[in-house]
């Protein structure tokens, strides 16, 4: 088949090198428009735009995919499907309509779980033992339309959102092939989504992203992974943010056998860790990184920053 693909971040990248190395024809990529980036917010091409850009494939870049001028191009490009991974913009019905066979969308849960802008984050921040990809028939509403195909993919106690991602995105990106040689051969049909089991998966913000020291352990500790790479965990000590990375909860024999009970936010500064109180057993912070400074483990930062047992985060 003849494919446009559609995606922006660097997550998007297995799908095209899947795609490459199979029997469809890329004939061009959508993407969004070059984004300010660094200290000197010099425009930056997407990670999808400098994929294409290499390669030599045309590369689009609509500010809305409406626009009568992307509009054209589109359908002189007379494309079969168009294979949509994390690109970033509602598609309008009029662009929908182009291909013969839609657009085909890569997404990260097992649908109708988890529907939206961050569905690995969601996961990891609600204790998911399971999650998982499908591949569905893009339709107006939010994530809703019927499904190609799906995989699974296990949780791991320790996994942040980025080390999920990075193996749904190879996965997926396998998952995506099969179900577009489904459809050119007519092997494959999709089927309508459940209608129980719904759940929405937001975008976390920044402000979703600061750690909430009285919560219990395990919630902090999911709400760190989730954030991790971003939008970053992070917490405020002496008036200014630290960004965090995972952290390691105590077990409730551990602490019984003698680790101090700090209140919520309260460090614990020992010779080879640092402790922060929660709601139940305290945590062993991970890595720690203070403005202007690179990230490092935090017993080096405790020491540093001279530290004291007592010290409060919030």
């Amino acid at each position: 088949m003849r494919l446009v693909f559609a995606g922006t971040p660097a997550v998007a990248l297995p799908s095209l090198d899947a795609i490459a190395a199979s029997g469809h024809e890329l004939v061009a990529v959508v993407t969004r428009p070059d984004a300010p980036s660094g200290r000197g917010r010099q425009l930056v091409p997407s990670p999808v735009s400098a994929w294409a850009t290499e390669r030599g494939i045309p590369v689009l870049t609509p500010a809305r995919p409406r626009e009568p001028e992307f509009l054209d191009r589109l359908k002189a490009l007379e494309p079969d499907c168009a294979p949509v991974v994390a690109y970033g913009a509602l598609v309008p019905r009029i662009a929908l309509d182009v291909p013969r066979h839609g657009w085909v969308n890569l997404h990260f849960s097992l649908l109708p779980a988890w529907r939206g802008a961050a569905p690995v984050q969601h996961a990891v921040l609600h204790g998911d033992d399971m999650t998982g990809a499908s591949v569905f028939l893009l339709e107006e509403g939010l994530d809703t339309g019927p499904v190609y195909g799906t995989l699974t993919e296990p949780v791991g106690p320790r996994d942040t959102s980025g080390d999920l991602l990075d193996r749904l995105a190879v996965s997926g990106a396998e998952l995506l092939v099969r179900v577009l040689d489904g459809i050119a051969s007519g092997d494959l049909s999709a089927v309508p989504q459940p209608q129980e089991g719904i759940s929405l998966a937001p975008k976390l913000t920044v402000e979703d992203a600061q750690v909430r020291w009285a919560d219990p352990a395990f919630a902090v500790d999911r709400r760190i992974r989730a954030c991790t790479p971003a939008p970053g965990a992070w917490t405020t000590f002496r008036g200014e943010r630290l960004k965090l990375g995972p952290v390691t909860p105590l077990t409730a024999a551990t602490v019984i056998g003698g680790s101090p009970s700090p209140a919520p936010g309260e460090l614990v500064v020992e010779r080879n860790r640092v402790l922060a109180g929660t709601g139940t057993v305290p945590v062993v912070l991970g890595s720690v990184t203070a403005p202007g400074k690179k990230a490092m483990p935090a017993d080096a930062w405790a020491r540093g920053a001279r530290v004291e047992s007592g010290e409060r985060a919030s």
